[in-house]
């Protein structure tokens, strides 16, 4: 399987981290805190969650992906259900349907047990440059 997150300058800017990633499922995580996420009424800025998914949804895809191939968000559907704060934000996310050039991922997103977010996407996969 191909290295991913730890290769992407701007998960690492955020501070997303891996937790676990393989068969079509990622789990990824962000220690949110009020200094780097919050937005000016005190809660995280809706672009932490949704980039902690749109991140974990591409692992969980690139997780079956051949060596030669890459993905790219198409479009997203995210829904907000209840207010980040501060503490663990953690993605888990998992392809539910795979063709060849798109893909549909599903991710769920929970601080302290609770859904606090959702996400469905559709992924472009092509092959990656200077590949045929």
């Amino acid at each position: 399987m191909k290295p991913f997150a730890q290769e992407l300058e701007f998960a690492r800017a955020l501070g997303l981290q891996m937790v676990e990633r393989g068969d079509g499922r990622c789990t990824m995580a962000i220690d949110v805190n009020p200094q780097q996420h919050f937005s000016p009424q005190g809660a995280a800025h809706g672009g932490v969650a949704y980039s902690l998914a749109d991140t974990a949804m591409g692992g969980a895809l690139t997780s079956v992906l051949d060596a030669e191939q890459w993905c790219a968000t198409l479009e997203i559907k995210f829904n907000y259900h209840v207010r980040v704060g501060e503490g663990r934000l953690t993605c888990e996310a998992v392809v539910l349907h795979r063709r060849k050039r798109v893909a549909n991922i599903d991710a769920k997103l929970y601080q302290d047990g609770r859904l606090v977010s959702s996400a469905n996407g559709n992924f472009a996969i092509f092959a990656a440059p200077g590949t045929k």
